[in-house]
């Protein structure tokens, strides 16, 4: 079935709806070495039409509104959103500004929410997981709402925990550090 290729390598579109940067600067931290998401088949495209996860960040602005609109319907289904940080999620910090409607939902369908002023990546990360686990309830077979009939009180928030990702990715550099330092005693010293 062409959903579990999905599961196994998503690939995403990133939009920016208006923001400072911030999230946009830790959603490309996770291409990066140190967190190497492509190594799991996460591809970042840039066409709307090779795309199964729309990730957004910052409040949706009156001029880019008819953008993401467009490459929403430009995706092939299924799809997801991910709202990535407070600006996406609720519209925050903007909230009364003149040229902001507000978070995505406002929009669009979100179908996970990643909160945080920047969303860290390992949260960036967490959200594509739990979308991946949406796409995986779609190939079993599970129904879905259609687009068309989700509002957004009608959409499970998906909060992203920070305080078990931070004990997640401390355990993690607690369980490298001696791994690291037995291959740095082996190494030959340089002086600089």
């Amino acid at each position: 079935m062409a959903l579990k290729s999905l599961i196994k390598s998503p690939w995403i579109l990133h939009f920016d709806t208006g923001s400072c940067n911030g999230c946009d600067i830790e959603i490309f931290a996770t291409l990066t070495p140190l967190y190497d998401v492509e190594r799991f088949g996460i591809l970042n495209r840039g066409n709307p039409k090779h795309a199964d996860v729309l990730v957004l960040t910052g409040p949706v602005t009156q001029k880019t509104r008819s953008r993401l609109l467009n490459l929403y319907e430009m995706m092939p289904g299924p799809k997801l959103v991910m709202a990535v940080g407070d600006c996406a999620c609720s519209g925050a910090p903007f909230v009364n500004a003149y040229n902001t409607m507000g978070g995505v939902d406002t929009v669009l369908p979100v179908d996970i929410y990643v909160p945080g002023c920047a969303a860290r990546p390992e949260a960036v990360i967490d959200g594509v997981v739990k979308a991946l686990e949406k796409l995986g309830k779609l190939a079993a077979g599970e129904p879905a709402p259609p687009a068309h009939m989700r509002e957004a009180g009608d959409i499970p928030l998906e909060v992203y925990d920070p305080e078990a990702a931070a004990a997640k990715a401390k355990a993690a550099t607690a369980a490298a550090k001696p791994a690291a330092a037995k291959g740095a005693k082996d190494a030959p010293k340089e002086e600089v």
